[in-house]
């Protein structure tokens, strides 16, 4: 069913949205690899696997692979289709079972994305980033491709529940190799250096200011 619904949703989603995209032929063809992204909108794990010339696989909350009725199987097949893998983000081991998944999917040659300031910027700044995504690229030894998105913020605005038009650009840097680079070096200050590399290339395609410090997730209401 996920062949069917990947060579259905990403074409169709294309069409509509036209974003532009530079930087294709940084994204290996094959092997395991980590797309690192900044985050402006929920609509990036859309548009990334949209546009990526192979599939990546997001994590998504397990709410929207549970729905009833028609809405249910629609928004289901959605996030099937763009290759996403559901999450209980209540669940106390949630982190360590988002980390366990991503390592799966790496060590089967596949491509993850992860946002590693955390959660969305409110303010369009680059947070700092956290050192998970380097804990995944030094485990696998595999490399890391930064993504530099501009414009998502306005394609799906923080409280919308639908994407939207809007212009829209995905840029792909150059991988950055990890493996064999750190050798005798601490892994506290491995993890810390790598994830600020990845980091500032980021921001090198994005062009935001850095922030300068961790991104919270808002409190519940």
């Amino acid at each position: 069913m996920y062949h069917v619904l990947h060579a259905v949703v990403p074409p169709l989603a294309k069409a509509v949205w036209r974003p532009t995209v530079h930087g294709l032929e940084h994204v290996p063809s094959s092997g395991g690899v980590i797309l690192a992204s900044n985050h402006l909108s929920f609509a990036d794990s859309m548009i990334i696997p949209i546009v990526a010339p192979r599939p990546v696989v997001f994590l998504a909350k397990s709410d929207y692979f549970t729905g009833t009725g028609v809405r249910g199987v629609l928004q289901r097949g959605w996030f099937e289709g763009l290759g996403m893998l559901p999450v209980d983000r209540d669940d106390s081991r949630a982190a360590i079972a988002s980390l366990e998944t991503a390592l799966e999917v790496l060590g089967r040659g596949g491509a993850f994305g992860i946002y590693p300031e955390g959660t969305r910027s409110r303010d369009g700044r680059l947070y700092r980033g956290r050192t998970g995504v380097a804990h995944l690229a030094l485990t696998a030894g595999v490399p890391v491709v930064p993504v530099g998105l501009v414009g998502t913020e306005h394609l799906q605005p923080v409280g919308a529940r639908f994407p939207t038009m809007a212009r829209v650009t995905v840029s792909f840097g150059a991988p950055i190799h990890v493996a064999g680079r750190f050798e005798g070096v601490p892994s506290g200050r491995a993890r810390r250096e790598v994830t600020d590399e990845i980091m500032a290339a980021i921001g090198e395609l994005s062009g935001q200011q850095p922030a300068g410090v961790y991104n919270e997730r808002p409190a519940e209401a």
